[in-house]
Order: structure tokens, then C-alpha cells, then sequence
């Protein structure tokens, strides 16, 4: 077997949440799942909207704070893990989103992370999982959260179509990730909507290699490409994923008209995630 040969960790992941679906849809029909989405009346709480608010304020700095427990490349991040407890620090150290990892055999993450978090906080929360299937659309829903994750790597066109175009019908922001130019152009076919949020990860989802730079190439190509579509009613939303550790990192992506972060392990490996926040936060107002 050469190397190319070996699934790299996101084939992995895929070829596993294929199973997963296909296990829960056999414990509960895709009808019944319907049926108790239909039945759920819960206003969402606005993922996009939260971070157009962030664009505007003093910092101009909007901060979707990840509760993440482990990872393929670190393994166990924080062993202190307190769902609930996580998402009332944040809240109150001034982020402006939650991220939860719900992934159960990679990230050791679990639907009812989400739900501990959307109790215990206001704030609007991003399912962080590998979204294959209608399935978990709908499951996305029901667990409370605001906004769901397609990662263009893990998806063909007609998935992603599917997916976004069922996101926003359930009144979902959808945060649309891409990690390479031919991804980004895949992105930019999906239809235009307030809903959409476009994340740069920094980090190669094969390699696990970060590149801050990735961010500020891609965020060029993507300005460009949507260009007509802006205005004063409309103006897209750019997160920068993975690589960020420090005021200076935030301070880099500032002066690039990148206002939007998702930030998971720098908080999660401290014992308070939410002093951690306020620390960067502080620093980013003290570079001024």
C-alpha cells in the first residue's frame, strides 16, 4: 500500500459518519425525525446576525468560542471538560458564538454537549460536526443548535446544495468551510444568503499542517467574488479557523478586513476557557 493509498483522517471520519447515519435513521426514521422537527417551534438565535453585531461594536472583533474536549492530532485538550460550565464563561468573557464539537469517536464529543451548552447560555451555537446527510440536518435542529457546518472537503456539489438549501429552509445560518482555492470555488456556487458564512481553515485537513496565510489568500479570491453582492443590506461574513493564539494573530487578521474567529484549543487547553478569552481579548484592545 503506498501512502496515497492510505484514507487520510477526514476519509476516516466520513466513511464513519456514514455508518453513524445509517445506525440512527434505523433507530428513528428520517419521517419521525421530520415528524419532531415539524413539532419544535424554538426561535434560532441568530449565528450570522450575532457576528454582524460583533463587526459593529467597539472591539470590531466577533469571537465564536469552541467547547472541544479532544482531537485526532492532540488527542484528550481539555480533562477538566465542563460543557455548561464553558459555555456561561464564554458568554460572559464576550464571545459572540459557540462552537460544539459533537463528533462522539474522533473529538470524544456528544449531542448532549450541545444541548448542556444552549441551556446553559444565550448565545447561538454551531453544531461542529461532519455533515453528510439530511439526517443530521434535521438532528442539528432538534438538539437547539443556530447554525450547521458543511466542509466543502467532505461533500460533492450536490450534497452541499442539499444540505445549505435545507440548513436555511429550517432557518439555520450555515458557516460553509473551505481550506483550498478549488474548495472556495466550489463554495461560491452555492446560492447567496444572508444565512452564509464563509470559514478559511488554516489547517489542512489531511496534513494537519496551519498556515495563517491561508486565510488571507483565499479571503482576497472570495472578496472578489462575491463583490457584487455587496452592499449595504448585504455584506459577507468571513471566519478565519484554526492557527490563532495570540492578540497579535487577531491583530494580523484585523488589518486584513478579517473580523471573525473560531477559536477552540488555545481556550480549551487552560483550566478556564473563559479567562483565556477575556486574556486575548484584552490584549487585542491593549495593541491598538
Amino acid at each position: 500500500m503506498t501512502h496515497s493509498d492510505i484514507p487520510s483522517v477526514l476519509q476516516r471520519i466520513v466513511a464513519t459518519k456514514v455508518e453513524e447515519v445509517k445506525t440512527a435513521r434505523e433507530a428513528l426514521s428520517l419521517t419521525e425525525l421530520q415528524a419532531q422537527v415539524a413539532a419544535d417551534t424554538r426561535p434560532r438565535r441568530g449565528f450570522a446576525q450575532a457576528l454582524r453585531a460583533a463587526s459593529t461594536s467597539e472591539s470590531g472583533v466577533g469571537i465564536i468560542a469552541e467547547i472541544k474536549k479532544a482531537s485526532p492530532s492532540k488527542g484528550i485538550i481539555n480533562h477538566n471538560f465542563a460543557p455548561a460550565l464553558f459555555a456561561q464563561q464564554y458568554e460572559q468573557a464576550g464571545a459572540s458564538c459557540l462552537s460544539i464539537l459533537t463528533d462522539r469517536d474522533y473529538f470524544q464529543g456528544h449531542d448532549s454537549y450541545l444541548i448542556a451548552a444552549a441551556n446553559a447560555a444565550s448565545l447561538p451555537i454551531l453544531r461542529k460536526d461532519f455533515m453528510i446527510d439530511v439526517y443530521q440536518i434535521y438532528q442539528s435542529y432538534l438538539m437547539g443548535a443556530d447554525c450547521i457546518l458543511l466542509i466543502m472537503a467532505c461533500l460533492d456539489d450536490a450534497q452541499a446544495y442539499e444540505l445549505h438549501a435545507l440548513g436555511i429552509e429550517l432557518g439555520m445560518d450555515v458557516l460553509i468551510e473551505v481550506h483550498t482555492k478549488v474548495e472556495l470555488e466550489r463554495a461560491l456556487k452555492l446560492p447567496r444568503s444572508a444565512h452564509n458564512i464563509y470559514g478559511i481553515n488554516n489547517r489542512d485537513l489531511n496534513t494537519f499542517d496551519v498556515d495563517l496565510q491561508t486565510t488571507l489568500d483565499l479571503k482576497n479570491i472570495l472578496i472578489d467574488a462575491l463583490a457584487a453582492d455587496i452592499d449595504s443590506t448585504y455584506k459577507p461574513l468571513i471566519v478565519t479557523e484554526s492557527g490563532i493564539h495570540s492578540s497579535t494573530d487577531i491583530r494580523l487578521m484585523l488589518d486584513n478586513n478579517i473580523q471573525h474567529f473560531l477559536i477552540g484549543e488555545q481556550f480549551m487547553k487552560t483550566d478556564h476557557p473563559g479567562q483565556a478569552l477575556q486574556s486575548l481579548l484584552a490584549g487585542v484592545a491593549t495593541d491598538e
